[in-house]
């Protein structure tokens, strides 16, 4: 029965620690993107009294990270999933094997974690400040369900929005842009309401540093089900499309 198993290859273990490496960038990005421009000791917050204003810088940073590791050799390499909801859909939808997807998000969790784990040692003070928070992901005051309900929305949106461009030829190049302008509004927008996440191993990444999680299994299943439903449309679109017009 084993010995029916996929190989790890020196091939897939470097998809594997591509996407590692992915997400642990991103994660040493928010971090430090956050310090810099929402830190009251940073000369940017006195400067900039705007929270709507510092969360659309820190949401472009967070877009423009995104697109760095999309268009970068490791990003190309492993296709940058570097989110474990964005795995499991396209498993779904076969685009990746079953066993891939497995050490996929393994490998996820793990880079994210360290990531976060080095921009904590390299700034401990800064990056505990009640401000920074470890810049975890929590449910607002609002409540859990708006939280949820705001996850499951956001990733909806993003996962449609990456399927159907990358139907369209024309618009398949332009996928990357769309996803880190989606981050970038997401963040700005979004944020105040569940911390916008749209990713389990990015809340795991602060949760298991900062030792904060609460609402946790918001950012474990509200992204996943909402990239779900999007790949199911995705996959029955045809048959939506003649139901619709009937």
């Amino acid at each position: 029965m084993l010995e029916n198993l996929p190989r790890l290859t020196k091939n897939r273990l470097i998809k594997y620690a591509c996407e590692a490496l992915g997400l642990g960038i991103f994660m040493f990005s928010a971090g430090l993107f956050d310090i810099l421009i929402d830190h009251p000791d940073f000369r940017i917050r006195s400067l900039i009294e705007s929270s709507i204003i510092r969360r659309f810088l820190i949401g472009l940073s967070m877009g423009l990270t995104a697109l760095f590791i999309i268009f970068s050799p490791f990003g190309q390499k492993s296709k940058a999933h570097i989110n474990p909801s964005v795995t499991l859909i396209f498993w779904r939808l076969r685009q990746i094997k079953g066993f891939d997807a497995i050490f996929y998000v393994v490998f996820q969790f793990i880079g994210g974690a360290l990531g976060m784990i080095l921009i904590s040692l390299l700034l401990p003070q800064s990056i505990k400040h009640p401000v920074i928070n470890y810049i975890v992901t929590i449910p607002s005051s609002l409540g859990k369900m708006v939280a949820f309900f705001a996850e499951f929305l956001i990733s909806f949106m993003l996962m449609s929005t990456v399927l159907w461009t990358n139907k369209h030829p024309k618009l398949s190049k332009f996928t990357p842009y769309f996803t880190a302008t989606l981050i970038t509004l997401f963040i700005t927008f979004e944020a105040p309401f569940s911390g916008m996440s749209m990713n389990p191993a990015r809340t795991f990444a602060s949760a298991i540093v900062s030792n904060v999680w609460t609402g946790f299994w918001i950012y474990c299943t509200a992204p996943i089900f909402g990239m779900f439903l999007a790949g199911e449309i995705y996959r029955f679109k045809d048959s939506l499309l003649a139901f619709l017009q009937s």
